[in-house]
């Protein structure tokens, strides 16, 4: 299956949607904050089919470190989550970067869905906002 990264500094919410993943039986790898999913997909040179990240993190935030992961590794398909409304308006502007960003809370088949239809390269559907020129 898929390899991925998952970036997420709540521990708890890291665990949840890692194991979710891995009953699909991706290749899971986490990282605490966008720094150290820089590291290591520096270290990886990108090898990985999904970043899947929060937006709101400690050192370096998802919106910062998907800048960077579009710019370094382009077919690296990115999916946000986030809990907070004023973050989703933040990842507004990153709609040709991004596949999807999925609000919080989600079910573990909600997180699974998203991230199979990222992994599928599908358009994004309600479960999560919509960007500029998408249907809510």
């Amino acid at each position: 299956m898929a390899r991925i990264l998952v970036t997420e500094d709540d521990e708890a919410v890291r665990t949840f949607v890692s194991r979710a993943l891995e009953l699909d039986g991706h290749d899971v790898t986490r990282a605490e904050d966008g720094s150290e999913a820089l590291d290591l997909l520096t270290e990886r040179d990108g090898a990985f089919d999904l970043l899947l990240t929060d937006i709101k993190m400690p050192i370096m935030d998802g919106i910062a470190l998907s800048l960077n992961v579009a710019r370094d590794w382009p077919e690296l398909t990115i999916l946000m989550m986030t809990g907070y409304a004023d973050q989703r308006e933040r990842a507004n502007g990153l709609d040709a970067l991004v596949h999807d960003v999925i609000n919080k809370p989600f079910s573990l088949a909600e997180i699974r869905k998203a991230v199979a239809s990222a992994l599928a390269g599908d358009e994004p559907e309600t479960v999560s906002l919509a960007f500029a020129g998408r249907p809510a």
